[in-house]
């Protein structure tokens, strides 16, 4: 059986490091059970666009040929969520939230989907909750339901501000089951303690 696909929303000016430990965990084999995740990418189109740390990069697909079937849909944060051209991945999360598809957002593109409406029902966050309700407007009615915490899920819809890419990174592991706990408990905790913490832990 195929693997399943985890696509990952990419833009113009993105942020790179908010993608990439999630991705590299995603594509790893977790023990014993084969590679489980095939990471692609979509943007726009399928032309070259660039990364903030300046990476150019070429999208796996574009919005018109993104595949319909995946396992999950990642926003990741940068500098063109806020433009018009930008609504167009729309598109893709209304596929997403149809087929009941784990949904992630993280730095400015919780902005965005707070300005499509999709906060106002459930709990989220994002990276200020001034700059939320300022940009979306009456669009936004939920200031109860922002939490003011590194990532939150809510069921399948999963949010976190720009500095959380490895409390993201771990909800999104979940979400999907990609691993047994401990190994995405381990995962995290190596990660966020740094390697000589995490091993002083583990006498």
């Amino acid at each position: 059986m195929d693997n399943q696909k985890v696509l990952f929303v990419l833009l113009d000016d993105y942020a790179d490091w908010e993608a990439a430990s999630l991705a590299a965990a995603l594509n790893e084999e977790p023990e014993g059970q084969g590679q489980k995740f095939d990471v692609k990418t979509v943007s726009l189109t399928k032309e070259p666009i660039k990364s903030i740390g300046g990476f150019t990069m070429l999208p796996d697909y574009g919005l018109d040929d993104a595949p319909a079937d995946f396992a999950a849909l990642i926003l990741i944060g940068g500098n063109s969520w806020r433009k018009e051209e930008s609504k167009r991945v729309m598109e893709l999360v209304d596929r997403a939230l149809e087929k009941k598809a784990v949904v992630g957002a993280i730095c400015d593109a919780t902005v965005f989907l707070g300005c499509n409406g999709l906060f106002n029902y459930i709990e989220h966050t994002s990276n200020y909750l001034e700059d939320l309700k300022g940009t979306a407007g009456d669009r936004y009615s939920n200031e109860t339901g922002y939490l003011q915490q590194q990532a939150v899920r809510s069921g399948q819809i999963i949010t976190a501000n720009g500095t959380a890419f490895l409390e993201f990174g771990k909800e999104v592991l979940e979400a999907l089951s990609a691993a047994p706990q401990d190994e995405i408990d381990e995962w995290y905790g190596f990660f966020k303690q740094g390697y000589h913490e995490y091993m002083k832990a583990q006498k």
